[in-house]
């Protein structure tokens, strides 16, 4: 069973950074890619930031120039930097990965979420 355990949300003051770690555990085979996803209140989840195999890195506009995401391939762990927080990033975050886990199988797996609140 493949798992996906997020760390490092919180509180801080608009302007501030923390930084997101989430980690995967369990059999698998390898993993394709690794992102961050958010879910503000009332709001649908959308895309932050993602990385593939490979260095290529996605961002949404919003956070493009704040936010940078990194993965350590040796202990299949994807982080995200966040600077310059603003209110509007705060929000749940969670973690999503796609899988290989052997057998043909290619799965999207996500984390329980870590909340990140920004305060004015």
């Amino acid at each position: 069973q493949v798992q996906l355990v997020e760390s490092g949300g919180g509180l801080v003051q608009a302007g501030g950074s923390l930084r997101l770690s989430c980690a995967a555990s369990g059999k698998f085979f390898t993993i394709l890619s690794m992102g961050w996803y958010r879910q503000a209140p009332g709001k649908q989840r959308e895309l932050v930031a993602t990385i593939p195999s490979g260095s290529n890195t996605i961002y949404a506009n919003s956070v493009k120039g704040r936010f940078t995401i990194s993965k350590n391939n040796a202990k299949d762990t994807v982080y995200l930097q966040m600077n310059n927080l603003k209110p509007e990033d705060t929000a749940v975050y969670y973690c999503a990965a796609n899988i290989d886990v052997g057998w043909g199988r290619k799965d999207d797996y996500w984390g329980q979420g870590t909340e990140v609140t920004v305060s004015s």
